[in-house]
């Protein structure tokens, strides 16, 4: 990673505008906690953005939501989606036979991004999760189980960069203990959470993540997401893992055979 530390008035408009993306349209004050902004930063943000013209408030109340020009910023990006070509009918084979909604995640950057999920494809969900949405590395089980697959060298330098971002800075290290969790995530094979914070519905829903490799090397996250109080976490292992690791596995197939 190249020296320096990262711009944090850009990073929280960043903030900001994720934020916006993700919930569409949100007040002053759901912008300041959604983008884990201070309410005068957010402020000045906004204000800036709507300048720029890249948001711009609603007609009939003080709510704020992205405009049309936002899809400039992606104008360069050329996505790769052999991910979601291979695994679109798996995981929606999987969602049939577990009842449980599924996404595939990627690393980008300090956070995990949902690629394509089944949530629109099952009853047993309480919110749908579309492209794009983001996720944390530290506290989420698709997260973790990126983690647990780098290099030492790439570990060292992600965890350098998440002490220095918005998401980690002035946060102490990881209460759980961090070593031992990875050791034992690439061991088992999955990673597991509880009551999940960061999501669309907090403390309500719990997850199973397995990793998906390319050629051998990581390449994304399948992860089970249900309902926290139907079962608890060493029922989900014992009745859906299996299910998980072999869809997981049939797109590391899918995705090596693509690239020989």
């Amino acid at each position: 990673m190249e020296k320096g530390v990262p711009i944090r008035s850009i990073s929280r408009c960043i903030s900001v505008l994720q934020a916006l993306n993700k919930h569409g349209s949100l007040s002053m004050m759901a912008i300041s906690r959604q983008g884990e902004v201070p309410y005068p930063t957010a402020c000045r943000i906004v204000q800036t953005l709507i300048v720029e013209g890249l948001i711009e408030q609603e007609p009939s109340r003080k709510h704020y939501r992205p405009t049309a020009l936002v899809q400039s910023l992606a104008h360069g990006y050329r996505s790769d989606s052999l991910l979601v070509d291979v695994a679109q009918q798996p995981i929606r084979e999987l969602t049939k036979a577990i009842g449980w909604p599924v996404s595939i995640t990627v690393r980008v950057g300090t956070h995990m991004v949902v690629r394509d999920s089944t949530h629109a494809e099952t009853a047993l969900t309480f919110e749908r999760y579309y492209p794009g949405y983001t996720l944390p590395l530290l506290d989420t089980a698709s997260g973790r189980v990126c983690l647990a697959q780098m290099h030492p060298d790439e570990l060292e330098n992600v965890m350098r960069w998440l002490a220095v971002t918005d998401e980690g800075a002035g946060k102490p290290r990881p209460l759980f203990d961090f070593d031992t969790t990875l050791n034992r995530i690439r061991t088992d094979g999955y990673a597991a959470q509880d009551w999940g914070q960061h999501n669309l519905t907090p403390g309500k829903t719990s997850t199973i993540a397995v990793p998906i490799f390319r050629n051998g090397q990581f390449h994304a996250a399948l992860t089970m997401i249900y309902f926290a109080a139907a079962m608890k976490q060493v029922q989900a292992v014992s009745e859906h893992l299996g299910a998980l690791q072999r869809t997981a596995l049939l797109i590391s197939g899918l995705l090596s055979d693509k690239a020989s």
